[in-house]
């Protein structure tokens, strides 16, 4: 697979991660990110192609959806993150406060 068709994958694969996102499905979400990080670190390592001017038109134009992809994810992954945040910092504070009073008694 040439960079160009590792750009392609990775853009399928950011829309499919936008869709199970929307659909709250996280475990799905997780796993096509662990397969579009691992395209990532695959393309860093492979030597690039002298690209025609088309085909470079191209790979921008999959780079921006790509990142158009992944902010679309965050939209709907960061409410919940900070839901999980707030959740588990309250239940951080409950156990030290817990463990307070326990020491005192």
């Amino acid at each position: 697979m040439n960079s160009l068709q590792m750009y392609e994958t990775m853009s399928a694969l950011s829309a499919q991660m936008v869709a199970a996102a929307a659909a709250g499905d996280w475990e799905r979400l997780v796993a096509l990110e662990k397969d579009c990080a691992g395209l990532a670190r695959h393309l860093q390592r492979v030597e690039p192609l002298a690209l025609s001017a088309e085909e470079r038109d191209r790979k921008v134009e999959l780079i921006r959806r790509i990142l158009a992809d992944d902010a679309e994810v965050r939209r709907h992954t960061e409410p919940w993150m900070e839901h999980a945040r707030q959740f588990l910092g309250g239940a951080a504070r409950e156990r030290k406060v817990r463990d307070a009073y326990s020491a005192l008694g």
